[in-house]
This record gives C-alpha cells, structure tokens and sequence, in this order.
C-alpha cells in the first residue's frame, strides 16, 4: 500500500523520534472545528437563500433550497446544533414563504420537503458521530498497539544520544513491519533495527515477537552473538506457530542490525576501546542494509556483514554458521545511522533510488552539525519525502545513535567504573 505523507504537517524530530513522541489519544481536527465555528457556514447559507429569495420574483422562487442547510449542518455540527438548524431552516421556510402573496408561495409539499430534509439530516447526524467515535477507538487501539511495539526511548537511554522517524506506508493504521529498540543492561548497551518481509498484521507480529526477545536476550546475554542466535531461534518459533495455527505467512523472514555499545566495567577491556581509544562496538548484520558511519568529517560504511535474514536458517542447514560478529572502532563525535529499505528504495519520478549516502555526505560537507542525531535524522526524513514526492511505496525508518560524551569517556577509560543504567 502506498501511502501518501504531507512535507508540510511533519513534526520536528525530539530526543524520542517521530516513531514515539505522540500522545496516545487522538482528537478528530473535524470535531474540533465542529465544536468552534462549524455553524458558520449552514447559517451563512440559511441567510442567503433568505435574502435571495425574498429579493427575486414570483416566478424564481429558491426557498425550498433551505432544505440544504440542514444537511450541511450534519456533516458539520453535533446533533444538538443539527437538530436547531433543522427547526430553523423550517421557520423561516414558513416566514419567508408565508410573506408572499398566496399565488406565489410553495406551499405545503415543500414544507414536508424541509421538514423531511431536517429529520433525515438529523438522523445522519447522529449515524456520523457514531462513526467517529468508533473510528478514534479504533485509532487509539492503533496507537497503542503501535506504541507497544516501538516503546517510547527517553533521551540518554542506554548512555545514547539517539533519534529516530517512523513512518508507516498505511497512514491509517500507522504501524507495520520496521522496528527497533535499544536495551541497556550489564553487559553494554544493545540496539536493533530491523524490516519484516511483507506487510499487515503479520509483519507487526513478527516485528513485536523480534522485540520481545531481543529486550530479555540483549539485557541477559553477555555476548552479542548469544543474542543473535536467539533472535534467529525466535524468528523460526513464529514461522512455525504461524503455520500450526493456519495461518502460514510461507517464508517470511526479516532484516536486522544488531549494534552492541560498551557501557558497563564488566565489559571486556579489550572490546571497549580500541589502541586509539576509541570505542569499539560490535555488529551483526542480518542480510540488512549496510548502515552509514556519518561523522563531521565525512560518511563511512560499517562492514556488511555475512548473516543471512533472521528466520532462513532452517534453508541453509549445514551450508553455513551463524553470522559473524564484526567490532568497529567509532570515534566520539561519529553517528551510526541505521535506516530501512523505504529509505534506500525510494524512487522519484523518474524510479531513480535515492541516494542516501551521496545526500548526507554533501550535508555534512556544507553544515558538520548535520551528524548530529537529530539533525541526521531529521535531514533523511526530508530528503526521502521529497525525493519520492511525498508517497511512501514501503515503511520507513530512519534511527541514529552515538554514545553519549560520558560513555565514550568511560571507553577510553576502561578502569574508570562507568556505568549506565
């Protein structure tokens, strides 16, 4: 599904990201505007046809056109205002028609027109607001399902500086297969991005089953790899409960970046800093986009990786090991940022991709402060927005990370007994 995103109503990026810096309940724009001065126009309206037709001749008369106003206020106004505009536009059908000589006046079948017309207005009134109400329930419902599969980060979560933009492709159910999450705990800091395969309720399961593990495994597991292979076993579980409950997804897998940060005296000395002191983090790649190392100084990749996604083990039995972990040294002012395919496949008119790593690198040539998480984030959001005119063929996320300045600190400083919650 295609989904269509205005350049003009994006928020700015906070600490938390677009992905999670919203309230959990939402208020319709169009009930505001009901509340305030959605009884403008059908009295406008009223008015005129009352003028209008006081002021044309006996052959034009337009009075039983007041038979609209009510109808207008329905769409508009809650029962209570439909229900007075009904009773008004039907007074002054009477004052106004009665106000010509008999020859002339409509008479009774449009009396019973407007009058049915306030009835049936009032009637779709209430069918309406019915509606709504159940429609924001069910945004509710969206939003805090949404909220629960990408919980809410707080800024300086796990000793990070870090943003991050969510946007769905289906704008109305504003939740779909990417994911990530960062979860401090005694052995570092680990941080997950990922994409489902596919889309719809599926993809959010899979994504929220990937989650779950990856907040016990990343806490508990003293070494990445451990966590790795646990997201790998839990990816597999799903496919194989998905298909013994009928529900068969066939081979859905998904990409992921698994990042581990130092940030606790327990971790070893010799994976916290490199010989320059510089922090050294560990990555495992699932079959994911490479992520970008952007720094005031210009862009890097990180490695690759060698992982296939998680959830296709079972179809390389015997061909192969579990994915490597890679450590790469990461200077204190450099940020990872880490991005789905609805960022490096978008296409503008012309189905040209965009491309992400010429685009930041010319931002951090003209303003170094672009690798600033939220500056970087905030950057890619818009430039993937314009680049595709605004239509989203797939889910996007954009998420940046570096440590936080006492972090980095405590790396280079292997016995200073820094931790982060």
């Amino acid at each position: 599904m295609v989904g269509r995103v205005s350049l003009g109503s994006m928020k700015p990026v906070g600490p938390v990201g677009l992905g999670t810096e919203e309230g959990p309940a939402f208020s319709s724009p169009l009930s505001a505007g009901r509340r305030g001065a959605g009884w403008v126009p059908p009295l406008v309206l009223l008015m005129v046809i009352a003028v209008l037709d006081w002021n044309t001749t006996g052959e034009f008369r337009i009075i039983s056109w007041i038979v609209l106003v009510p109808g207008i206020a329905a769409a508009l106004c809650r029962v209570a205002g439909t229900v007075a505009f009904a009773v008004l536009s039907l007074g002054t059908y009477v004052f106004v028609d009665g106000a010509w000589p008999h020859q002339y006046q409509t008479g009774l079948p449009d009396f019973i027109l407007v009058a049915l017309g306030g009835v049936l207005a009032v009637l779709a009134c209430v069918v309406r607001l019915r509606g709504e109400r159940r429609m924001l329930h069910m945004r509710d419902v969206v939003e805090t399902t949404r909220r629960t599969v990408l919980r809410p980060l707080p800024p300086g979560w796990g000793g990070l500086d870090h943003a991050a933009v969510y946007l769905a492709a289906d704008t109305v159910a504003r939740v779909g297969g990417d994911f990530y999450d960062i979860q401090p705990g005694p052995h570092g800091t680990r941080v997950l991005i990922g994409d489902v395969q596919g889309k719809g309720l599926g993809a959010v399961e899979a994504a929220a089953a990937l989650l779950g593990t990856f907040r016990e495994a990343a806490y508990h597991e003293p070494v990445l790899a451990a966590v790795a292979e646990r997201l790998e076993v839990r990816m597999l579980r799903h496919i194989h409960y998905r298909a013994a409950v009928g529900r068969d997804d066939g081979d859905r897998f998904a990409t992921a970046v698994l990042i581990g940060f130092p940030g606790s005296p327990g971790f070893p000395e010799e994976r916290r800093a490199a010989a320059d002191g510089r922090l050294v983090v560990e990555v495992v790649n699932f079959g994911h986009e490479p992520s970008l190392i952007v720094s005031p100084d210009g862009v890097r990749s990180l490695p690759p990786g060698d992982g296939l996604p998680l959830g296709l083990s079972e179809l390389t039995a015997g061909a192969g090991g579990p994915p490597s972990v890679v450590r790469v040294p990461l200077g204190a002012a450099e940020t990872l940022l880490l991005v789905t395919d609805g960022v490096t496949e978008a296409r503008d008119a012309g189905g040209t991709f965009f491309p992400l790593r010429e685009r930041v690198a010319d931002a951090v040539a003209h303003d170094p402060r672009t690798a600033d998480p939220e500056r970087l984030v905030a950057f890619v959001r818009d430039g993937t927005l314009r680049h595709c005119g605004g239509r989203l063929a797939d889910d996007t996320t954009v998420f940046a990370v570096r440590a936080a300045d006492g972090a980095a600190e405590g790396a280079a400083d292997p016995g200073s007994g820094t931790s982060r919650p």
